[in-house]
């Protein structure tokens, strides 16, 4: 299996290990395998009696199997098992299900060791970055952006990595105090927390412009934990695999995924899962007030938002207005005419702040080829979610979540959406205690791990939005 930049037309391929290591690619494009491997029946009833008798470890170096190939696979599996441990994500099945009736299902995915989704592709990519690391006997300088859960899991992942540090770039004040707490409580010399003067969007940028200089890129072994890493984006392919195995019974059953999605990366997997073909039927994506995607699906528009229209919500994950994962789909929509995913990525967004498909045969065929539908949430959405969900099924959602409940819910009365529809949690309650009090009237239990985690002494540096600041610190930390 090797691997191409969504902006090379000449198609130089690398293989997995070293795309890895190298996150964005030179040309500034996004890596994508050649083309994506073919699942049929006979394979999924086969992962469905391995997630059975052997759990998702053994699930996911099947799944990961297919786009690795220069990993051994005894060598793969250890890394599946040493990443996914009952220890880690406090139960033997890693992921599960509830169903909150009416034919919606809640995905499990929060409950690693930050109480967010995050940590099930990072704690992968923190056991394939030690492997690979040992063995060329090299070490890597991890430059990151969060919106609020990617950080402080790329962290927890990279602690004890002895051949890895991290730097990462934070909105400053955008988080919620549990998301600040949770990085900027880390005591570990080798992880540099960094306030910038702006917003997500700002952060992802600098990271895309230090990777951009190629030659500061190879002098400081610059790696990415963003989505912009395809590593992350195939460990996510994994959890789809197993939450529909999980939801059906037989191999031909048909599924909807409701996903919330600030910057394209979590959804992005569910339209690979696609692409292989598991019988997903539609993938629902769900923003918040930033609805930059939904608008896209909508009309065809893509229009990025600069810091003064990017919304602060109670979903802060998602306050992103410029998505980095859309160049992916694009390149796919387009029929992986690299050519014209540069021009519309690399020329016409960074001119004009946008570009148009909306009388394209690409965009007329979008949801019959491709399965998607879109729909947003505010916060008075995301709070009478919260109730409803708690008064009705008993269960409490955070407010990311509950943007993909209301989205789902919203379209399962209006469209005839395939169900089951498992709606993919994005974290834990106990992160965003201000809405769901105001939601509640009362918060919910801390798990003990987190108790008082807001007093502690915080480790964070301030810097402004400039990139020669943020290379200077790099170079001299």
């Amino acid at each position: 299996m090797k691997y191409v930049s969504t902006r090379d037309a000449g198609r130089t391929a690398l293989p997995f290990c070293d795309i890895l290591l190298e996150g964005l690619a030179p040309d500034g494009g996004l890596y994508l395998p050649e083309s994506y491997p073919q699942v049929d029946a006979a394979t999924l009833a086969s992962w469905r009696e391995l997630l059975g008798a052997e759990g998702y470890p053994a699930l996911a170096a099947a799944v990961l199997g297919l786009y690795i190939d220069d990993i051994g696979a005894d060598d793969l599996r250890g890394i599946c098992e040493r990443a996914y441990t009952a220890e880690k994500f406090s139960s033997d099945g890693i992921v599960g299900l509830t169903d909150l009736g009416d034919g919606v299902l809640l995905g499990h995915l929060s409950n690693g060791p930050t109480a967010a989704f995050k940590d099930m592709a990072m704690q992968l990519l923190g056991e394939l970055f030690e492997y690979e690391l040992e063995r060329r006997d090299q070490t890597l300088t991890i430059l990151g952006a969060t919106s609020g859960d990617t950080g402080s899991a790329a962290e927890y992942a990279m602690l004890g990595k002895d051949r890895v540090r991290v730097f990462m770039l934070t909105p400053a004040g955008r988080m919620s105090p549990f998301q600040q707490a949770q990085m900027f409580s880390i005591d570990d010399p080798a992880i540099v927390n960094i306030a910038l003067d702006g917003v997500f969007d700002d952060c992802q940028d600098l990271v895309k412009e230090v990777n951009a200089d190629l030659a500061f890129k190879a002098e400081h072994a610059i790696g990415a934990v963003n989505s912009i890493n395809w590593a992350r984006l195939v460990a996510q392919v994994v959890y789809y695999v197993a939450l529909y195995l999980h939801a059906t019974t037989a191999d031909d059953q048909r599924v909807t995924f409701a996903v919330p999605s600030g910057n394209f990366g979590n959804i992005c997997a569910g339209h690979i899962a696609r692409e292989m073909g598991i019988p997903i039927d539609t993938l629902v994506l769900a923003t918040n007030e930033n609805d930059v995607l939904a608008e896209f699906f909508d009309t065809g528009v893509y229009r990025v938002r600069g810091t003064a229209e990017t919304h602060e919500t109670s979903s802060p994950s998602m306050d992103i207005s410029k998505a980095s994962n859309f160049e992916r789909f694009i390149f796919d929509l387009l029929g992986r005419d690299a050519d014209q995913t540069r021009r519309l990525f690399g020329e016409e967004v960074p001119t004009t702040g946008s570009f148009v498909l909306t009388d394209t045969p690409e965009f007329a065929g979008l949801r019959e080829r491709f399965g998607f539908v879109a729909g947003s949430s505010t916060h008075a959405d995301r709070v009478a979610t919260i109730a409803a969900e708690a008064g009705c099924h008993g269960y409490v959602v955070d407010p990311h979540t509950a943007d993909g409940l209301k989205v789902a819910r919203e379209l399962l009365e209006r469209e005839s959406l395939t169900q089951p529809v498992i709606v993919l949690e994005t974290a834990l309650p106990v992160k965003f205690s201000a809405t769901i009090v105001e939601a509640l009237g009362h918060d919910v239990p801390r798990p003990e791990r987190f108790a008082g985690i807001e007093d502690l002494p915080r480790r964070v540096l301030a810097l402004p939005n400039d990139a020669d600041a943020l290379k200077r610190l790099i170079a001299t930390h």
